[in-house]
């Protein structure tokens, strides 16, 4: 047999036969941060924020209505401790976390490649929320639930037996409602968070046939490659002042970016090393009347490495850090007025995280990634009077092109 008929055999081999219609029930565990976003007559805030981590149950089922589409129905109870913290010499003390809810929706995917499914989803959210704190050595509590939308994108990919491994992102909004009568005014709060998720679903049908029948891409992942990717993260900047501390000023919003990279297979391992630049639109936003004041994460890069594991013939999981820099620009404008730097900075720091990966073709992937990004603490000139430590948390959706 000529060498390249046998490449033919490989690449026309028959696919697995995982059956993704069905019931499944998994479990997973993530970070996130949240954005509350502040308002009263003329005033706007966006806005108070805190990070987070938190676990998650969940239940579904599938039904693929072709050979590559699938769509399916979820709910899932989660329960952490993601949201801001507030301390001043002893004498305030206050912690506002989501503590526990519930998402239930719809998802509709795509299988990428016999084993890995692409998908996106959208439905209802409810958040339980609680706000603990002392004045004084005095303590006190207000908990409030809310209800409103989820929106998300993930991947999931099998593992072995009835078992897949899950990557998800997940943007909620609760609403703005108001929570303390001003007399006449009313203070309003608008909650929303993104979190990240990494989970297993066991699937109970999966081994009852109605696999795909088409091919996997023939994927060699050594090599160069340029790749793009859009995603949407929140900020949160620790202030710290002295005698008390606020964790912190939340921000949110979108991003691109762009990357080169080198890939060295291993047989079971794949290790590499990344270089990203982006563009970012995460912003906090302060509207005061007709002065409106703006803190941008505005752009940045990163020089990175990975290492993950063939977790089947098409998917890669892996694990990602390495160091970063970030520029920030706080701002102001008045309305029919000008505009201008209050102050402009740039600050090293390090990023970790992880994703799953997975071949389209021989020459591309496409993948989503989570990010941890903590800079280092900026003093404004102030001799430590007041500092802000800025975190980052980025989910990104991207594509690479592999050369050879």
């Amino acid at each position: 047999m000529s060498a390249a008929h046998a490449a033919d055999v490989i690449q026309e081999q028959a696919a697995p036969g995982f059956n993704w219609s069905g019931v499944y029930v998994g479990f997973g565990v993530g970070a996130g941060a949240t954005v509350h976003q502040l308002s009263v007559p003329g005033v706007s805030f966006n806005g108070i924020g805190g990070n987070g981590v938190f676990g998650e149950l969940s239940a579904g089922y599938d039904y693929m209505v072709s050979e590559r589409f699938l769509l399916g129905g979820f709910i899932d109870a989660h329960y952490g401790n993601i949201g801001p913290s507030l301390s001043a010499s002893g004498f305030l003390d206050a912690d506002l976390q989501n503590v526990y809810g519930f998402d239930a929706g719809l998802r509709a995917g795509y299988l990428l490649n016999p084993s890995t499914l692409g998908y996106v989803l959208g439905g209802y959210g409810w958040q339980h929320f609680k706000l603990d704190g002392s004045i004084g050595g005095g303590g006190f509590s207000f908990t409030q639930n809310r209800s409103g939308y989820v929106l998300g994108v993930g991947m999931e990919t099998v593992l072995r037996g009835n078992w897949t491994l899950k990557t998800e992102y997940r943007y909620a909004d609760y609403g703005d409602k108001s929570v303390l009568d001003l007399g006449g005014a009313s203070l309003n709060i608008e909650p929303s968070t993104h979190t990240f998720l990494i989970g297993a679903n066991y699937r109970f049908n999966a081994q009852n046939g109605g696999g795909a029948s088409f091919a996997a891409p023939t994927y060699n992942w050594t090599g160069f490659y340029v790749g793009g990717a859009l995603g949407a993260g929140a900020q949160v900047h620790d202030l710290s002042i002295t005698g008390g501390e606020l964790d912190g000023i939340g921000g949110e919003g979108v991003f691109g970016e762009a990357s080169v990279g080198y890939d060295q297979d291993f047989g079971a391992w794949v290790a590499g090393v990344q270089f990203d630049a982006r563009y970012s639109g995460i912003r906090s936003k302060l509207d005061l009347g007709p002065l409106t004041i703006k803190g941008d994460a505005d752009y940045g890069f990163d020089a990175l490495a990975r290492i993950g594991a063939k977790v089947n013939e098409s998917t890669l999981a892996y694990v990602i850090g390495g160091y970063s820099w970030q520029h920030f620009n706080l701002h102001g404008s008045v309305a029919g007025g000008g505009s201008g730097d209050i102050f402009d900075w740039g600050s090293s720091g390090f990023s970790i995280g992880g994703g799953l990966e997975t071949a389209v073709s021989n020459n591309m992937t496409v993948g989503l990634e989570y990010r941890y990004s903590q800079y280092e603490k900026e003093d404004f000139g102030s001799g430590g009077f007041l500092e802000d430590t800025p975190r980052i948390q980025t989910v990104r959706v991207g594509a690479k092109y592999k050369f050879n």
